[in-house]
């Protein structure tokens, strides 16, 4: 029942298209993240989901049941907004209780509910204090406990911790994926920070101006990603991707760089799928997977970054500038050269023309 089908859904808004024809499966139980930059659709499609928006056409099943006319207070799911919504003249207890009072649950039930909660999301020693005195942290705690406490069998959450300090949302990534787990609920979450979404989700769907780029886990899309834009989007930095032209040589099949020179030559499998390309290609590879070298890309050193436990280092310059991420002790300068290069199995190549992904094999 709590497994969500989308099939062929469209969404529009007069002439504006926010959403076209977006296929997805998100089983019973799974934690999904909709992943992408503002305007993309995302919000759009959860609103669909909650029935707080009819699609212009397609279908939303939950299980096998069309949610076709449906209202959102009969389709059993819980909704966490963007902006904490509660009841500001109340206490946190007084809040939590509401959704159980209002569906007639006896004084023990609601008690034991209101108590378990609040201890999962540290609330306990603020049930009698009224939420007009908490801080903005608090209150999007108590919003999440609120709807949680109805143990709904699809909890759709938009972004909900966008409002709050960066410590805070450390803390909370961990406990929504915690009461996800306890309660084995259909969690659809709505986001635009690829952390929330790599640390909490089971697999991501990325999206982007209404259109589905991929879904798969975290790793997945962090790893092989269908196209630039997922290449791009994904990882803090992102890929660099550098436009180069196939070209043989004695080694195997090799991705001239001009004025960087030629790469080392490229994997066997991959090799073969990037000879069936015609035009230019963009060589990719995670900053992260970079590493020093005696032989490699030799660029300038154009600006460090020193963040605590690495550091990223800017090397190039215009279309050719990459990014590298070292440990924090790597000792390279604004000025100097380096030489750095990737390993063969992590290199990715995209098409130049059409931004997608060369695949291997």
């Amino acid at each position: 029942m709590s497994a969500i089908h989308l099939r062929n859904l469209v969404k529009k808004f007069g002439d504006f298209t926010a959403l076209k024809t977006m296929d997805l499966e998100i089983p019973d139980g799974e934690f999904m993240a909709l992943l992408g930059p503002s305007g993309c659709g995302k919000s759009t499609t959860m609103n669909m989901i909650a029935g707080m928006e009819e699609p212009t056409s397609g279908k939303i099943l939950f299980g096998e049941r069309d949610m076709a006319g449906v209202p959102m207070g009969r389709r059993g799911v819980g909704f966490v907004f963007q902006n904490y919504a509660i009841f500001t003249h109340m206490s946190v207890r007084q809040n939590l209780a509401y959704g159980p009072s209002m569906r007639g649950a006896g004084k023990a039930e609601i008690d034991r509910r209101v108590g378990a909660i609040a201890e999962m999301l540290q609330l306990s020693p603020l049930l009698d204090r009224k939420a007009d005195r908490l801080s903005v942290n608090i209150l999007q705690r108590v919003a999440i406990g609120r709807s949680a406490i109805m143990e709904p069998a699809i909890f759709l959450l938009d972004e909900p911790l966008s409002n709050v300090d960066a410590a805070f949302r450390a803390v909370m990534r961990t406990e929504l994926k915690q009461l996800q787990r306890q309660f084995r609920q259909t969690m659809v979450y709505v986001t635009h920070d690829q952390l929330e979404a790599m640390t909490m989700a089971d697999r991501i769907a990325v999206m982007d101006h209404g259109v589905l780029q991929q879904v798969g886990t975290p790793l997945e899309v962090y790893n092989n990603p269908a196209n630039v834009f997922v290449a791009r989007f994904i990882g803090a930095p992102g890929m660099n991707l550098i436009k180069g032209k196939p070209a043989a040589s004695d080694r195997g099949l090799v991705i001239d760089l001009g004025p960087l020179g030629v790469t080392p030559p490229l994997p066997d499998e991959l090799a073969s799928a990037v000879r069936a390309v015609r035009g230019d290609v963009l060589y990719g590879f995670r900053p992260e997977q970079v590493g020093l070298a005696e032989r490699g890309l030799s660029m300038p050193v154009t600006f460090v970054e020193r963040i605590g436990a690495r550091t990223i280092v800017h090397l190039g310059e215009g279309e050719s500038a990459v990014k590298a991420v070292f440990e924090n002790d790597v000792g390279l300068s604004i000025g100097q050269t380096a030489v750095v290069a990737p390993p063969a199995s992590s290199v990715r190549v995209f098409d130049a023309a059409t931004g997608l992904a060369v695949k291997a094999g």
